[in-house]
């Protein structure tokens, strides 16, 4: 919306890549699927893969991101590769399917850091994909710390049964400490992508804490390595997600045992795209706002 992906974004184009739908049509060859099915679609062509790749298609070299580098969801008809199609149940509710996309970073992310039951992992930043993220945790059995200063996501988080506070009313690695009997986080992920995440995530990370950089960091930031050094501290990335991710999410959504529903905001028909976007933009409060592109 503010031109940060111009770089691989032409005019005009089709954006979107969190969805669900049903099949309309299938083309020649294609036996998996067939008219009338529930699907999502795990946006990643990546027919370009290469040896030097190592068999990791999700983050292949020349990876083709479709809504970013193809045309995107936002439409009422969308053509697809069939290989990017996961399968729902037929009682699948499509509004909780189009949360199986962002939810599939969460779950990604969460096995990425190898966060098990009883461990504490501290998640910075509050808005969708860090709720997701936190309530992935949870479900594995960690304790889980939000830490947001929005004081309309703070009350979400707790909504979702989630413990969240602000590191402008309290000193976060003191709560932390407090948390753990002074072990700290065995897992941070930093979600907000900002510098003051960036300098808290080291402070808050325990002996052989483990840090998954979730945000986009499009320039480089500085980071204190010495605490790295000092307690050997692990930095993970992780980008996108793959089919077992996808899956997983899919088990979460139909088991419908965690409250997706809190996360959807509002819907809204297609034809006012203009007018949510505008609201997204000028309301940081909203979590998941769905596009019905049924016209």
């Amino acid at each position: 919306y503010h031109g940060m992906m111009d770089k691989r974004v032409s005019m005009p184009e089709t954006i979107g890549h969190e969805m669900s739908g049903i099949i309309d049509a299938v083309g020649e060859g294609v036996s998996d699927y067939a008219i009338g099915d529930k699907v999502v679609v795990r946006p990643l062509d990546d027919r370009l893969v290469k040896p030097s790749d190592k068999g990791f298609n999700h983050i292949c070299e020349e990876l083709k991101f479709i809504g970013i580098d193809s045309p995107g969801a936002m439409q009422e008809y969308w053509n697809v590769p069939s290989f990017t199609l996961h399968k729902l149940k037929s009682d699948t509710d499509l509004k909780l399917a189009a949360l199986i996309e962002p939810l599939s970073v969460a779950t990604h992310d969460v096995r990425m850091s190898g966060l098990v039951a009883g461990e504490t992992a501290v998640v910075l930043g509050g808005g969708p994909i860090g709720l997701l993220v936190a309530m992935v945790a949870k479900e594995v059995g960690a304790n889980v710390i939000v830490s947001e200063v929005n004081e309309t996501r703070i009350a979400k988080a707790k909504e979702l049964g989630l413990n969240a506070v602000s590191p402008a009313k309290v000193n976060l690695v003191d709560y932390v400490r407090e948390q753990t009997e002074g072990r700290l986080a065995d897992v941070v992920f930093e979600v907000a992508g900002v510098q003051p995440t960036l300098d808290v995530m080291t402070e808050v990370a325990g002996i052989r804490g483990r840090i998954v950089m979730v945000a986009i960091h499009g320039e480089k930031k500085p980071v204190d390595l010495f605490k790295f050094f000092w307690k050997e501290l692990k930095l993970i990335g992780a980008r996108v997600y793959e089919e077992q991710d996808y899956e997983k999410s899919i088990d979460l959504i139909t088991a419908n045992e965690l409250p997706f529903e809190e996360m959807i905001t509002d819907v809204q028909p297609l034809t006012n795209i203009q007018t949510v976007f505008e609201n997204i933009d000028q309301n940081p409060d909203g979590m998941k706002v769905l596009m019905d592109c049924s016209l």
